[in-house]
């Protein structure tokens, strides 16, 4: 049996006994789940916009043609419990360095699957910002059989995130040299 002592009145000691069996039954009614390592929540959906085509090509390089200097978006997608997600379509889109997106072809556009460890890499350029709208990548993702998730990437400490009524600080990427790296939680 545990002992806990405390001290009762004058220098009088009770002794409350906790039994050993009766401690662990009480950390059994903890749900299992909440030990668990989570990634925390769902990435959050956001509109998809006026701009995506679909059936864009299977590539890792968006920057055909561009003299821009480049920028490198990655990351994982992963479960609840932070299991890598295999095989998840990850489809980025975004507008060119004047603030324009190509409807017509592919430019800035394009998808590939993850790894078995759930890592996606995509090398691109940082868009423009355009009228009413932040810095901002657009991103579908779905695990093989799973829904389809869109949402938007951003730049931290954008000025123009305050006054974009789409943007949302938990989809901000985090930053480093020319890299983006951003974790999809499906």
């Amino acid at each position: 049996m545990l002992g806990v002592l405390r001290s009762a009145g004058s220098h009088r000691q009770e002794a409350c006994m906790i039994s050993r069996r009766r401690l662990l039954g009480a950390a059994l009614l903890v749900p299992i789940e909440g030990l668990a390592e989570t990634c925390g929540v769902i990435t959050p959906r956001q509109t998809e916009g006026p701009f995506y085509t679909p059936n864009s090509p299977l590539r890792a390089t968006l920057v055909e043609g561009s003299e821009k200097t480049r920028f490198v978006l990655a990351g994982r997608v992963l479960s609840p419990q932070c299991k890598p997600v295999p095989n998840a379509l990850v489809d980025l889109w975004h507008c060119d360095e004047e603030g324009t997106y190509d409807n017509h072809g592919f430019r800035y556009r394009g998808h590939q699957f993850t790894d078995s460890e759930g890592r996606y890499r995509f090398e691109t350029i940082v868009p423009a910002l355009y009228p009413g709208r932040t810095r901002h990548f657009h991103v579908k993702f779905q695990p093989r059989g799973g829904r389809l998730l869109t949402t938007q990437l951003y730049w931290p400490n954008e000025p123009a995130n305050q006054r974009d009524s789409i943007y949302r600080r938990e989809l901000e990427m985090r930053l480093a040299k020319g890299e983006g790296a951003f974790d999809f939680v499906v």
